[in-house]
């Protein structure tokens, strides 16, 4: 099992994602081109009551959620066109980062279950017209377990929030 050091800000200084809904523990690495992250699955985590009973096993729509959440922090740390960025508050934020817009290419190889140490390798294959289209690896132990390829892009934070009630 691979040992990690605590040398980048902490996930939450990018991301907007809280618990229980953050799937990324740490950054490893960043670049502008590549983000390396891992997530412990700790077998505390709502997504794997039920999934299976006796059996758990992380489902795949939070392994894909593991990969946006890691190409987000990319683009928060490398491509964010705000000049101040606040995680806390997104009314604050004239964008809202990192948005998923198309997904292809899954391809799931194999299981995490609760113990695992996974690592999430993103790679930005190109940003084209406010849309980057990323292509990622989780591994376990050195294994791909899943890999996949998608699209995220930056919107107006209005969008997001919708009508402001009056």
């Amino acid at each position: 099992m691979k040992t990690y050091r605590h040398e980048f800000p902490s996930v939450e200084d990018y991301l907007h994602h809280r618990p229980p809904y953050l799937m990324v523990d740490d950054i490893q690495s960043i670049s502008d081109t590549e983000i390396i992250t891992t997530r412990r699955i700790t077998g505390d985590e709502y997504f794997l009551q039920g999934h299976f009973p006796g059996a758990p096993v992380v489902p795949g729509a939070m392994l894909q959620e593991m990969t946006t959440q890691s190409a987000g922090i990319l683009i928060a740390a490398r491509y964010n066109p705000m000049p101040e960025y606040n995680t806390h508050d997104p009314h604050f934020n004239e964008y809202a980062l990192g948005v998923l817009v198309k997904v292809e290419q899954a391809r799931f190889k194999g299981f995490a279950r609760p113990g695992d140490q996974l690592e999430i390798r993103v790679h930005l294959n190109e940003r084209l017209s406010g849309i980057f289209d990323f292509q990622a690896a989780i591994a376990l132990e050195d294994k791909v377990i899943m890999r996949n390829q998608f699209q995220l892009t930056n919107i107006e934070s209005s969008v997001l929030i919708g009508p402001v009630e009056v």
